[in-house]
């Protein structure tokens, strides 16, 4: 399976901020936060497996995650080191802020 993950240089930050503009994205990108890798599967999931299906993947073409298949199970991480070289602090910034805003 292959996947579409954005060059460093490829990340724009219009699709960024519309990645992290959704709250069921932002759920995902705040349970990924602590840097460790996590299966589909692991993360709160608030809707169907087909919707988030399609948040994962506006996350990843963004340039927010990285989806790394392994056998059945396809693994994601943030790209915090990525995002705070293009965009120094935004990713902090929005995590700073307060869940419910």
């Amino acid at each position: 399976m292959a996947l579409n993950h954005p060059t460093l240089e490829q990340i724009r930050l219009p699709e960024v901020l519309t990645a992290l503009g959704h709250p069921v994205r932002l759920s995902i990108v705040r349970a990924l936060a602590d840097g460790v890798e996590r299966s589909c599967g692991s993360l709160p999931s608030p809707v169907s497996k087909s919707t988030m299906t399609h948040h994962w993947r506006v996350l990843r073409e963004s340039g927010v995650i990285y989806q790394r298949p392994s056998g059945r199970e396809i693994f994601l991480t943030l790209r915090c080191a990525d995002l705070d070289e293009k965009f120094p602090g935004v990713l902090t910034a929005i995590l700073a802020t307060d869940a419910e805003d």
